[in-house]
């Protein structure tokens, strides 16, 4: 069962702010006009927090939002923080990531991320609940395609249950010529501690679309998401199917 919060956020919500606010940042310094590093800030508005498939929200909407620093030899630091439902998911009623790593084009067309973030919960109580996991990923821009596999895998913690988690997922965007729309696909699994399922394995996907809105640091994002799961009759649905509407701003 899942006795621990963090999601994938694939790292699914909070990856995607990343890549967003990697993609709108501007040179905030520079030194002897050969390095320089941007600064980048995201904020949005989701009618729920997924991560990984799973409802961290309680169904309710929620307010997300992060910091990246990045230096053009492709390190960065940031942080990203969302509210969480504090009765339905018991960890507070705020996530703080923060995380570090490296990205960058190693050929024509692929590029690589690596990095490990760490998943904080500063009003969840007494007990472990912090943990910590390493990421990696490859992708591949093709024309209007752009694919990603990854891996993200959390070692033995107490906050774990004193076990690990293993996650896989690809993600597939294809953008429609002459539109600012972009339809996006993803699939994942995990094996480990963090799933709804007795025997600790799941999938998870999503499909969607976003879209830019011109003239503007505004996008706007649809998506159909679910997990797998075995909640109990009458307990409350972490991984059922939903609809999931985000509206993001990145400077």
């Amino acid at each position: 069962m899942l006795t621990s919060n963090r999601g994938f956020a694939a790292l699914p919500v909070s990856a995607f702010a990343v890549a967003t606010a990697l993609l709108f940042s501007t040179p905030a310094a520079a030194q002897d006009g050969e390095s320089s590093v941007s600064v980048s800030a995201n904020t949005t508005l989701a009618s729920e927090y997924r991560f990984r498939g799973v409802d961290l929200s309680g169904g309710e909407f929620a307010i997300q939002g992060g910091v990246d620093v990045e230096h053009d030899s492709g390190f960065y630091v940031g942080t990203w923080a969302s509210s969480l439902d504090e009765q339905t998911v018991g960890y507070g009623s705020t996530e703080l990531d923060v995380y570090g790593g490296w990205s960058g084009d190693v050929a024509e067309g692929v590029s690589i991320d690596v990095g490990v973030i760490g998943y904080l919960y500063p009003d969840a109580g007494p007990g472990d609940f912090d943990y910590i996991e390493f990421y990696g990923s490859v992708g591949y821009a093709i024309g209007p395609v752009e694919t990603t596999v990854g891996v993200a895998y959390a070692p033995d913690q107490d906050s774990l249950g004193s076990t690990d988690n293993l996650y896989l997922y690809t993600d597939v965007g294809v953008g429609i010529p002459d539109t600012p729309i972009t339809l996006t696909g993803h699939v994942g699994y995990t094996d480990g501690f963090l799933t709804f399922t007795n025997d600790g394995k799941a999938f998870d996907w999503s499909i969607g679309a976003e879209a830019a809105i011109g003239g503007t640091p505004l996008s706007v994002g649809v998506a159909y998401v679910g997990a797998e799961g075995d909640i109990p009759a009458g307990a409350y649905d972490f991984v059922d199917d939903a609809f999931v509407v985000t509206i993001n701003a990145s400077f």
